[in-house]
C-alpha cells in the first residue's frame, strides 16, 4: 500500500511538471529565464514548440496506464538530453541540477502504475 501511495505522488508531479514545463516552452516570452535556459542549451526558438509538445505528450501518457512506461522511458530520454546538451553547453549546474529528474521517472518504472493489479 504504501508502495502505492508514493508511486502515486511520483506520478502526480511528474505529470504535474510535464505539464508546466510544456506550458512555459510555448510561453518563453513570458518567461524569460526559460528563454535563456534553452538558448545556452543550443535550443533555436523554432525546436522549442517541438519540446513543448513532447513534454506535455509525456505528461498525457503518464496518466494512461498502458502507456506509463512509454511515458517514463520519454522524460528519461528527454532529461538525459536536457543534461548532454547542458554538458556540451559547458554548463554543468543545469546537468547536476537534473539527476533528480532523472532518477524520478527510473524510480517510478520500478514502482510500476499506482494501483494497478
Amino acid at each position: 500500500m504504501i508502495k502505492n501511495i508514493i508511486s502515486l505522488v511520483l506520478l502526480i508531479v511528474s505529470a504535474a511538471l510535464s505539464f508546466k514545463h510544456g506550458w512555459d516552452t510555448f510561453n518563453l516570452r513570458d518567461n524569460p529565464q526559460s528563454a535563456k535556459m534553452m538558448a545556452e542549451l543550443g535550443i533555436s526558438e523554432s525546436l522549442t514548440p517541438f519540446f513543448g509538445v513532447l513534454t506535455i505528450a509525456t505528461g498525457i501518457l503518464l496518466l494512461i496506464p498502458k502507456t506509463f512506461f512509454l511515458g517514463n522511458v520519454l522524460n528519461a530520454f528527454s532529461i538525459v538530453l536536457i543534461m548532454a546538451l547542458a554538458l556540451h553547453a559547458g554548463n554543468y549546474k543545469i546537468a547536476l541540477m537534473e539527476i533528480p529528474f532523472l532518477a524520478m521517472p527510473l524510480l517510478m518504472i520500478w514502482l510500476k502504475y499506482p494501483f494497478k493489479h
